[in-house]
């Protein structure tokens, strides 16, 4: 799934970025890469996500957060 499915509350682990190697360096500088454990802070529709990762809060538009695909912590 991609980081947009993600609710509220959820917590998840990266497991896989798309994208060109620019919006790569930009996520990957932000703190966010293959294995990091991240948690939704704020998924409303037609806002910014707010996640957590890191021991940082980070806001993604919601077409770059299509290309960062994650899996559900059970």
């Amino acid at each position: 799934m991609n980081l947009t499915q993600l609710m509220t509350g959820q917590s998840a682990m990266i497991v896989k970025i798309d994208g060109d190697r620019r919006y790569l360096s930009r996520i990957t500088s932000i703190g966010l890469n293959v294995g990091c454990k991240i948690e939704m802070l704020q998924n409303v529709k037609k806002k910014p996500l707010l996640i957590y990762g890191r021991d940082t809060m980070i806001a993604l538009n919601r077409k770059e957060s299509e290309n960062i695909h994650v899996e559900v912590e059970k």
